[in-house]
């Protein structure tokens, strides 16, 4: 299956070090090799990155590596194919507009043939995989329940976590979303996080030898969440989210 990989911070951050263990993955150390994507929000505005091609060759994972591209909110993807052929429209993560917020959503899992039973409202898919139909369901539901941004996003939470528990029902199904401000990360089987803030320390990446000392890389008020499929680096705590939770973060911290 696929890997997903999310960050929420309190200041602009980049996600180098993290996703330099994450592309390791997409045909490397491991055999997500179908594709791969990554959108960092800067404000309102996201900045996107897809290719079809594993991660571990690509020169675009390389420049994302390489180039420190700062962001609050990053969702990345590496892709196993199991539904939907290997090609750009099938690459997560996808988008769409809600409220006058670009939305982004990766999916790791596979559904049954009934995901396709149900009904559609106002999105719809551009490719062929099970996780976009899903994505264009979920967000069709939340437009229908909240037609304006709610002020408060708690009942917000509360309704996205009912509706993945009924993709959960249909198979295996952990996401991760967000509009720009909120990442919602839904832990369907296997999910991990963990939140750097002082005193920070050194991390080391499990996939590759690459080391960092955050203390030199961050302030005193810095706060990073990362969410990962399996934990990147093996010298951190990583809290396991148990199958059917949803925890919300906003600027690094869980709501």
């Amino acid at each position: 299956m696929c890997e997903l990989l999310g960050m929420s911070a309190n200041v602009p951050t980049d996600i180098c070090f993290s996703f330099a263990g994450l592309m390791q993955r997409g045909g490397g150390t491991g055999p997500h090799k179908d594709g791969w994507g990554i959108a960092f929000y800067e404000g309102k505005g996201a900045r996107c990155f897809h290719d079809p091609n594993p991660s571990v060759d690509s020169k675009i994972a390389r420049l994302v590596k390489e180039h420190p591209i700062k962001s609050h909110v990053v969702i990345s993807h590496i892709r196993q194919a199991n539904v939907g052929n290997i090609c750009l429209e099938n690459t997560h993560p996808f988008q769409r507009e809600l409220w006058g917020y670009t939305w982004t959503f990766a999916h790791n899992g596979q559904l049954d043939k009934a995901l396709f039973d149900k009904p559609l409202s106002f999105y719809h898919p551009v490719g062929t995989t099970d996780s976009e139909y899903a994505f264009c369901w979920l967000l069709g539901e939340i437009r229908q329940a909240f037609p304006q941004r709610p002020e408060n996003f708690d009942e917000l939470s509360e309704f996205i976590k009912q509706r993945c528990e009924q993709l959960r029902a249909l198979g295996v199904f952990n996401m991760l979303l967000t509009e720009s401000t909120h990442l919602f990360a839904f832990c369907g089987s296997k999910l991990s996080w963990l939140t750097r803030k002082a005193p920070f320390g050194e991390a080391s990446l499990t996939d590759c030898e690459m080391k960092v000392d955050f203390v030199k890389e961050t302030t005193p008020k810095d706060i990073v969440t990362v969410i990962a499929t399996v934990p990147l680096t093996d010298n951190e705590d990583w809290i396991a989210l148990e199958p059917g939770d949803l925890v919300t973060f906003v600027e690094g911290i869980p709501q």
